[in-house]
């Protein structure tokens, strides 16, 4: 295949995220955040890899998805990788939810459209930008193929016994109730950057990866295939997270109706929006509790002990799991940058096999990397996510072989 570029979009409702990259050595051309579409203040930042050049930033009004895709071609073409270029073979694009039906990327047509427009009720917030985007996209350039990868996708390989919610199984058929996990293509790449920083192929190691940004979810993997995941039918689920709750008991939302005379809406943005850290100290940022705890805060040290605690537990579950493991992994914002938490998060497991040496955990690397010591028996490491280059690498793979 002569053509080897490949653009990745990740449509937001209000956003475009956008990477392009040469698959030959996965390097990246050209990178870019438009936000604040539909508002007089938009802005497009545009950073040109390939020439070393300094960022361009434009501020302006950007009316919707179509004018942002036409903006983002616009600055493309200022460096001769335009849309219109042949070296582009394909268009790569995030979708968040895409069920039980799709297991893997897929080439977008328009039965793949309905299906990702049918799955709008179980992700409301993601599935309806993640379709403007391709919808624009594909206007832009019909001929070309465009490839949805999909954040659940990875997921789909938990069996029935830690997919399904023990709740009355006609109903949860008729509503499509079952945990499907997000983050996938993360925990995919970040379990396989493990593996290869251990000297192994990903079928002969059992790893644990701790996905810890603003979002954040733990998965078991077991010889490349996910068996377990923390977040459920949505990305609610699991962990103790920026402004998200994680594992609460269902009765509390009853309890809100009946009791707190709070509406379903206000439950909803509760949960979502005013839970995890900030609803505990007020900062959904690691790196000012962490000042605050250093400077005595007793509620943000709360705060951080209730979320290390949420993450023992996962990580002993997930030891449960898989029987043996070989490696914790830890990545996204937090996990490649709170040493502290790395720290706390293992701390007291050493008979488990895992441990942190305290040097190596304190060096920041954007590096993958081991902080354990030589002989923990359980590896634990640090794995910069590149969610991008994974979404590049399966859209890259399925074009060639087509």
């Amino acid at each position: 295949m002569s053509a080897t570029r490949v653009l990745v979009l990740n449509s937001g409702s209000s956003s475009v995220k956008y990477q392009l990259l040469d698959m030959r050595d996965s390097s990246r051309l050209a990178a870019g955040l438009v936000e604040r579409i539909g508002e007089q203040s938009s802005r497009l930042k545009h950073t040109p890899l390939a020439t070393g050049g300094d960022p361009r930033e434009w501020t302006g009004p950007i009316a919707d998805h179509d004018a942002a895709l036409k903006a983002v071609s616009e600055e493309l073409s200022k460096d001769g990788l335009g849309l219109d270029s042949p070296e582009l073979v394909a268009i790569g694009h995030r979708v968040v939810h895409g069920g039980k039906t799709f297991t893997e990327p897929t080439v977008i047509d328009e039965t793949v459209l309905a299906e990702i427009e049918r799955l709008i009720p179980v992700a409301p917030l993601h599935n309806p930008a993640n379709l403007t985007g391709i919808r624009t996209a594909r206007a832009l350039r019909p001929d070309l193929p465009q490839v949805a990868v999909f954040d659940t996708a990875f997921h789909t390989t938990m069996p029935e016994s830690a997919a399904r919610y023990a709740i009355d199984v006609a109903t949860a058929d008729a509503h499509r109730i079952r945990r499907y996990g997000f983050h996938g293509t993360s925990h995919a790449y970040v379990s396989r950057a493990t593996a290869k920083l251990l000297g192994k192929a990903p079928e002969d190691v059992n790893v644990i990866v701790l996905h810890l940004g603003n979002g954040a979810s733990a998965s078991a993997v077991r010889g490349g295939r996910c068996v377990d995941t923390s977040m459920g039918l949505t990305p609610l689920e699991g962990l103790v997270m920026g402004t998200r709750s994680g594992d609460t008991d269902p009765a509390v939302i009853f309890h809100l109706a009946r009791v707190g005379k709070m509406s379903i809406d206000e439950i909803d943005t509760l949960l979502n929006k005013k839970s995890g850290l900030v609803g505990l100290c007020g900062d959904n940022d690691m790196r000012e509790i962490q000042r605050r705890i250093d400077e005595g805060d007793e509620q943000a040290e709360l705060a951080f002990d209730i979320y290390i605690h949420r993450l023992k537990k996962y990580i002993g579950a997930y030891y449960a799991v898989l029987g043996t493991v070989d490696a914790i992994a830890f990545t996204a914002g937090v996990g490649e940058n709170a040493a502290p938490v790395r720290e706390a998060a293992v701390a007291g497991l050493e008979t488990l096999g895992p441990a942190v040496d305290r040097e190596l955990n304190a060096v920041r690397s954007d590096e993958p990397r081991l902080i354990s010591p030589a002989d923990a028996r359980v590896k634990v490491a640090v794995v910069p996510t590149d969610e991008e280059l994974e979404i590049a690498t399966q859209t890259y793979a399925l074009v060639s072989r087509h």
